[in-house]
């Protein structure tokens, strides 16, 4: 696509040009064609979920890794050629957005349906009731994916959630359901954390992703490249610049992330090139992207903490419930569960110290630079 001359024209874009072959490429929801290094994983996946296509439950199943390994896209790609079985029916549900039991049922229920269940005025029994018989009386197996599953576990409705699903083929005859719980918080003890009767019944597959190593990175976004920019537009030596960023970050999406605003930079300049200053201006906001995530999918109520947070860093506990007490009309008790349960999901760091001879205070700080913080929030 360069001109090897160095020729000026040659190297800029014309209004109509690009250095996109297919943008989709670099977009969060692009499950690859080719998924490399996550075989085993995938063949594990499989084995858990033959049973289904068979006719029978199939294993349950915890996933767990560390952000941006590849969990959410084997489940998607799993998901995708499992679309095909006419007798199975997938879910996915983003506990983050769907953090109680009621909230995953619903969700379950509108992709049975095809409509979403009444605001108010049905009981989770009648819920629960609805769909379990529709899928007896359409012999069809129901795998539901609790994606980021933690969630559930930060607002203690994991056990109700997991009961429900796990013990539906009792409480209506003929309905076979399998879960997958897919968690990306390693200091979360799952197994312990579930009430008694839970654990009984629950004894599921264990499938984890590590890490990708830097070799695996550079392969990975070196496919993304082809598939997605113009030949020619990123070079071995800016690849390798952004595989090491990538590397540091441990996030395989923030590479991703990273191409394509890498590639938007060129084009701003109107290069047919990627160069190392458009992958390091690109840098100062891709190396956010699980933080923009995490903060889009919050509630208000959690958005306004982190606001007050942000705002009050350094200051007392006090004031930061003051502000964010003014802002939402909660109370204490409410603020104090959203404070662990932002301290649990990696937002917040909070911790009891002495301060100044005036006994025990929780000092609350970010996790992030505030204004970082407060940029995404707006």
């Amino acid at each position: 696509m360069r001109n090897p001359g160095g020729d000026r024209d040659e190297d800029m874009l014309s209004w109509d040009e690009s250095v996109f072959r297919d943008e989709h490429v670099f977009e969060v929801d692009y499950v690859p064609e080719t998924f490399d290094h996550r075989e085993t994983q995938l063949e594990s996946l499989k084995y858990a979920l033959r049973p289904a296509v068979r006719g029978s439950r199939p294993l349950n199943t915890v996933v767990r890794g560390p952000p941006g390994t590849g969990k959410t896209t084997a489940l998607s790609k799993l998901f995708s050629e499992l679309s095909g079985q006419p007798d199975v029916r997938t879910v996915h549900v983003n506990s983050q957005l769907d953090s109680t039991r009621y909230a995953v049922f619903s969700r379950v229920f509108e992709d049975v349906f095809d409509y979403e269940p009444p605001s108010s005025g049905i009981s989770f029994k009648k819920l629960f009731g609805q769909i379990a018989d529709r899928l007896v009386e359409a012999d069809e197996t129901l795998v539901v994916a609790l994606d980021d599953v933690n969630y559930l576990f930060y607002e203690n409705e994991a056990s109700d959630a997991l009961y429900s699903l796990l013990r539906a083929h009792e409480v209506h005859n003929g309905a076979r359901v399998g879960v997958i719980v897919v968690s990306s918080d390693l200091n979360l003890e799952m197994m312990e954390e579930l009430d008694g009767r839970v654990r009984s019944v629950f004894r599921p597959e264990e499938v984890f992703f590590p890490k990708y190593d830097p070799e695996e990175i550079y392969d990975i976004l070196g496919e993304r490249v082809k598939r997605g920019f113009e030949e020619g537009v990123l070079d071995p030596d800016t690849l390798t610049h952004v595989a090491d960023l990538t590397a540091e970050s441990g996030d395989l999406r923030v590479g991703i992330d990273l191409l394509h605003r890498a590639g938007l930079n060129a084009e701003m300049r109107g290069s047919r090139a990627v160069s190392r200053a458009d992958v390091d201006e690109a840098y100062e906001k891709s190396k956010y992207v699980h933080l923009s995530r995490r903060l889009r999918e919050l509630s208000e109520s959690e958005r306004a903490l982190v606001a007050a947070v942000a705002n009050h860093e350094g200051e007392q506990a006090g004031e930061v419930y003051d502000a964010f007490h003014e802002r939402t009309g909660l109370g204490y008790t409410r603020y104090s569960e959203l404070l662990n349960k932002l301290d649990r999901a990696g937002v917040l760091d909070t911790e009891y110290a002495d301060v100044n001879g005036r006994g025990r205070s929780r000092r609350i700080e970010l996790t992030h630079d505030s204004d970082a913080v407060l940029k995404r929030l707006n």
